[in-house]
């Protein structure tokens, strides 16, 4: 039997849901209701704080449980940062399957994703933190400023 659950105790929860839509509460009741909280409510409270700038998209949400109560907070992945980053229109995910991601975005942008990524990257300085994002961009299937990427990668090392 797991030990009982201290209220005053700060416990972090992540999630991996899309945004701005309620997730199932049968996918959330196992991390929250150990936590004696609603999955219903935290559902709604996710949905509620990712509408604005991440409808459509999957981020991961952190719950910061204390008290009972839970704050949501968006913990973006750098593959949300470079879609976001492309300007496509919203899609419905259910509606088409298989999204390829087609676009140009500008250096500044990828270095601009680069900052925000910094603190959760491994590599020792900001050309490498890049390094990563561009790699990012590859998997997604767009283009930094119209040049392939693994051209534009040579030219960071040189």
């Amino acid at each position: 039997m797991p030990p009982k659950f201290d209220p005053s105790q700060v416990v972090d929860v992540y999630v991996r849901v899309i945004g701005g839509k309620v997730g199932a509460a049968s996918s959330l009741a196992p991390k929250i209701s150990p936590l004696s909280l609603s999955p219903k409510k935290i559902g709604e409270d996710i949905a509620k704080e990712t509408t604005k700038y991440w409808k459509g998209l999957r981020v991961t949400v952190k719950l910061t449980v204390q008290n009972r109560q839970a704050k949501v907070s968006v913990v973006p992945s750098a593959a949300t940062l470079v879609i976001k980053a492309l300007k496509e229109p919203k899609q419905d995910r259910k509606k088409t399957k298989n999204i390829k991601n087609t676009g140009n975005i500008a250096l500044d942008d990828v270095i601009e994703i680069a900052k925000i990524m910094r603190p959760r990257s491994m590599a020792k300085d900001l050309t490498g933190t890049v390094k990563e994002i561009l790699e990012t961009c590859v998997s997604v299937g767009c283009m930094v400023d119209g040049k392939n990427l693994k051209d534009f990668q040579q030219e960071i090392a040189d």
